[in-house]
Order: structure tokens, then sequence, then C-alpha cells
């Protein structure tokens, strides 16, 4: 009950106008991690991490909180970002895109209003949407159709949303329907009214949390350049925010699936390119294999000597099973670590039930995904076999729980 009522306040002390600083003391962790450890089958993992001592878990980069923490609460809110700093997370994640007067705000996605907002459920706002809602029909077969951008709205519009989990009902035939399409395995219990925040909140915020950041430059959805706005005005903008709130480079991040991006910051801004993290999907290529050098879209050398200094595929793209039926490195991790490349992976506990599989994020490894359990295997695997330096979560208490208990 305790651990539950201090996560409680924390999220409280959200809604008011100042945060103070989490302590290490602070940290909690709650009941997911030691539901996952009953999963895992007896092994020298299960033995190390139920030797664990709760009152030691303190803060760790090497927890990330992905969007937040929006296994329970909407993605990109405050209260996601209170929850995940309070569950340790040493860094969180602002997607970053822009609005029609071009102020930069926290999303997944330049159009994802529709479904991680209530925008649908505020005509005025809807009306705005670049396709507005048009109903779906299930015995037809015929998904609705309906997508909202940041670029729709100005700020001030913006702002009047409220964020919710991400999710929809797609062959809803009216609005309200649409809207509730959350998956079974999440949970609208603290979706009631998430606060949505701009870039530069956030950083506010982070600030005050005493965490670090890792802002993602998201691909945009729009004609570059946007009403004169370029490609390199929304890069230099994004680091431009925390130059004029005073973080210090050691403590940003920087992400991109463009790698224009990252090297437009290396040359313009290489103190912040130090960090800098390329956002490899090069699994969206025909004919990608991660054990196939030849299939990709770069070398690992080529990146290294473009400045890439970190590197983040998703999780599956760094392991696959050996001849033996075990984890094994793919040829991916190893060509990364070989040309000097650090790795960050993505993303933990953002598949719901691991007993179907896990989807995408565990492809390469299917056969193993038997069990909940197997979230901690592949976790100290990433960490111990292929040596990540952080692992993006959906819920970082169990990567602040794994990393304290193990290192």
């Amino acid at each position: 009950m305790k651990r539950l009522l201090g996560l409680g306040l924390i999220l409280l002390a959200g809604c008011s106008a100042k945060q103070p600083k989490l302590s290490n003391e602070e940290v909690q962790v709650g009941v997911r991690p030691y539901y996952l450890l009953e999963q895992l089958p007896e092994s020298e993992l299960k033995s190390r991490l139920s030797a664990c001592e709760a009152s030691s878990i303190k803060k760790t980069d090497f927890s990330i909180g992905h969007r937040g923490a929006p296994l329970q609460f909407p993605e990109h809110t405050k209260e996601s970002y209170i929850a995940a700093a309070k569950m340790g997370a040493g860094i969180l994640e602002c997607d970053v895109a822009f609005t029609k007067d071009e102020a930069l705000v926290c999303r997944h996605s330049q159009c994802d209003l529709h479904t991680t907002t209530n925008i649908l459920a505020m005509p005025e706002l809807a009306n705005k949407c670049r396709i507005p809602f048009q109903a779906g029909d299930i015995n037809k077969g015929i998904k609705a159709q309906v997508q909202c951008c940041t670029s729709d709205l100005t700020l001030d519009e913006f702002l009047q949303l409220n964020g919710k989990m991400d999710g929809a009902n797609e062959f809803a035939r009216t609005k309200q329907e649409y809207m509730q399409g959350t998956p079974k395995w999440r949970t609208d219990l603290y979706a009631a009214s998430g606060t949505l925040m701009t870039h530069k909140q956030s950083i506010a915020l982070f600030k005050r949390l005493g965490v670090k950041m890792t802002p993602e430059l998201k691909t945009p959805q729009v004609e570059m350049p946007f009403n004169g706005f370029t490609q390199q005005d929304y890069a230099t903008k994004l680091i431009a925010e925390y130059k004029q709130a005073g973080v210090p480079a050691k403590d940003v991040f920087p992400q991109s699936f463009l790698l224009s991006d990252v090297q437009y910051w290396i040359k313009h801004h290489p103190d912040y390119a130090q960090q800098a993290v390329y956002l490899d999907d090069s699994y969206d290529i025909a004919g990608f294999d991660h054990n196939d050098p030849s299939t990709w879209q770069h070398t690992m050398a080529e990146l290294k000597a473009k400045g890439v200094n970190i590197i983040a595929p998703p999780l599956w793209m760094l392991v696959t099973i050996s001849e033996e039926g075990t984890l094994a490195q793919s040829t991916y991790a190893i060509e990364a670590k070989k040309a000097g490349l650090k790795i960050i992976a993505w993303s933990l506990e953002r598949s719901g039930p691991l007993n179907n599989g896990g989807g995408f994020y565990y492809q390469s490894v299917k056969e193993l995904a038997k069990d909940d359990g197997f979230t901690l295997t592949l976790l100290d695997f990433l960490a111990q076999d292929v040596g990540v330096i952080g692992v993006f979560s959906d819920w970082p208490a169990t990567t602040t729980f794994y990393d304290n208990c193990i290192n």
C-alpha cells in the first residue's frame, strides 16, 4: 500500500505548477518486475534477481522511458513522464512534432492525434483534421478513415486537447466508437485527462525531475518546407530549445530516423551531436536480413565514418537463435560493436503478453518468447551479451529493477 500511495502522491504533485526533483530514495518499481520474475524458469538469472534488495533501487540511465510510461499512462503526457521518472528512468523521451504555427510539441507522430488524444470529441478541432472522420462498416470490411495532425492545429488549439491511451476501433461507425480502441492488455484507468506538453514544457519538467532527455525529431508527414519552415529550421529549433533552457549537451540524446538530421547536428551542433542517436529502420527495406550485411542500408563502418556514435534498432535486430536453440547475438549487433558504435534498443514491454510470440519486437526469437518471463531473459542478454547502453521501455520499472539488481 505504501508503494502505491507514493506513486499516487507524486502523480498528484505533477498537477501542480512545480515538481520537486526526485531523489534516488523516492524511486519505486512496484509489483510488475516481481511478476515477471515469477514467470522466469529456475536459473542463475532468477536467483540473482530474486536476491535483489528493493531498498537499494536507484535511478539509472540504462532505463529509458519510451514516451513516458505508456503501458498504463497516455503517452507523452505529464502524467506518463512523472510516472516513468518515479520508476527510476534516468532518461525520458519527447518525440517532437510541430504545430501549424511551428511550435514544437511532444507527440509520437505528427499525425496521430486521432488515436492518442480526444480530438474527435471536440467538434471544432476535429473539423480541422486533414482527413475528417468517415465511418467504417465491419460487415462490409470497410475501415473508418480519419487523420488528425499537429500541423492542422495552432499551439493554442493543441493544448486544448487531452491525451488518451493510443488505440482506435478501426471499424467504428461513430467518432465515439473510434476512440474506444485501447488494447485489452493496457488500461484506461489513468487516462481520464492526460496533460499534453510542448517540447519546452517537457524540458522544464525533466529538469525538475532530475532526468536526462532524449528528444526524437519526428519525420514530417507534410511537405517540407512547411510554410517556409525547413527541415534544417526544425532540427535547429529542437537543439535551440535545450540551449535556451540551459540544458548541457551531456544531458541530451537527440534522435532521428533520418541520417541527414544526425549529420546536420554533427556539422552545426557538434556538442549536442556527440550523443546523437541514429534510429535504424532498415527493417522497412525489402529483403532486409539482420544477419546479412549485404541487405543493410549502411554498413556499420560507414555510419561510424559519418560521425554516428550511437545506433538504435528495435530489440529483434540485435538477437537471433543459435543452432542450439538459445539466444545469440545477431550479425547486426556484432558488426555494430566491431565498428565502435554504442547501441540502444527499443522497446521493451510494448508487445502485450508474450505467450503469442511477442509480435514485431520479438520476431527474430519468437520461438523462445513463450511467457512474460522472457522479457527479463531478453533484457539480460541485451545487457550482458550484446552490451547495450540503454533500453527504451513502456514500463521503465522493469529496466530500472534489472539494472539495479544486476549491475
